[in-house]
């Protein structure tokens, strides 16, 4: 990590508490991370804490992945905020949708680490 700034801050979004510790055991040496457990959490914590960047689950219960996605976008406040989904849905289809709802990156679990750092790191530098 660079000593130019305060370190960048990530929201990461799952419903399953095992996949937000393996997150955040990747990330946290480098970045400050924040978790939310579902999609109306994400979106409260998103506007109230404007993270550099969000990981997102797409198989969540109540509000989906895109759902959470489509309504950030539209969200002046949060629609800058890059999004890259973390999921095990592994369709082409399933990809396209993300991107097209204004992703900037698809990431399947589980999780490779450096794949993970890698994406992360070129999304906020």
């Amino acid at each position: 990590m660079s000593d130019e700034g305060p370190r960048k801050t990530i929201l990461a979004v799952d419903d399953a508490p095992e996949n937000l510790d393996v997150v955040k055991s990747i990330l946290v040496p480098e970045y400050t991370v924040m978790a939310a457990i579902n999609g109306a959490m994400a979106l409260k914590i998103a506007q109230a804490r404007m993270p550099d960047l969000i990981l997102l689950d797409v198989m969540m219960p109540e509000m989906d992945g895109y759902e959470v996605c489509r309504q950030l976008k539209s969200n002046a406040e949060t629609s800058a905020i890059p999004v890259i989904f973390l999921t095990a849905m592994d369709k082409a289809t399933d990809e396209a949708k993300g991107l097209e709802l204004g992703a900037v990156d698809y990431v399947m679990k589980p999780v490779d680490p450096a794949l993970l750092r890698e994406c992360v790191r070129k999304q906020l530098t």
